[in-house]
């Protein structure tokens, strides 16, 4: 278990031609980034999206920022609106913000600006299939993903969906940043495992920062 280096000073490790990991980047910031993500929740409730073929997805959602992911029956998109509640999602937290830029600095992505944030919730058992972030307009910004609470399974392939895959440990702190000649690389999370985290008890979060939106 990574967890042996619990107290270790944060390290990088190469995932493919423009991907990292930044192991235990955002740790001295995860209760600050918790206490964002319940802020965030209290305003646009986490719910199990249905996909367009009908499927209820395991895992809970919510976003914040200028743009959120939603699904209709149409298909998946962004919407400036959350459906539920009718209102503009939540702003996206300065912690949230600051951490995101300081992964894309660190990963050399300096300038990134995301307009998007998916708040995922895993409770036991709950899982994200192999899929591609393909519905963003401006492919040239990467993707930056934060993991907080209880360890998971993170699968990271190719191009192809039968490409083969790396499946790495992601624990609390951990955060995966891809772009460039990997960014439409299909990912996904194993089913999460039972466990008590410290901090998020039976839970697992995910902060995935995206730009929704085309930049010139």
């Amino acid at each position: 278990m990574l967890d042996l280096f619990a107290d270790a000073e944060p390290w990088q490790e190469a995932l493919a031609p423009g991907a990292v990991i930044l192991r235990r980047f955002a740790l001295s910031r995860a209760d600050t980034l918790l206490g964002g993500i319940n802020d965030v929740a209290a305003v646009s409730p986490f719910r199990h999206m249905i996909t367009p073929g009908g499927y209820t997805m395991s895992v809970a959602m919510t976003n914040c920022g200028k743009l959120g992911w939603a699904t209709n029956a149409r298909g998946y998109l962004y919407a400036a609106q959350d459906p539920i509640t009718g209102n503009p999602w939540p702003p996206m937290p300065a912690v949230f913000q600051s951490l995101c830029h300081d992964a894309a600095m660190t990963a050399g992505y300096a300038e990134f600006v995301p307009d998007a944030c998916l708040v995922n919730r895993y409770a036991v058992g709950a899982k994200l299939s192999l899929h591609q972030d393909k519905d963003e307009p401006d492919l040239r910004a990467p993707i930056v993903s934060v993991s907080l609470g209880l360890p998971a399974v993170f699968q990271f392939g190719g191009l192809q969906r039968n490409d083969p895959l790396q499946r790495l440990l992601l624990e609390h702190g951990d955060v995966v940043v891809w772009g460039g000649v990997s960014r439409l690389f299909y990912h996904g999370i194993q089913p999460l495992k039972p466990g008590v985290h410290p901090q998020t008890g039976e839970f697992r979060y995910n902060l995935t920062f995206r730009q929704a939106a085309y930049s010139e």
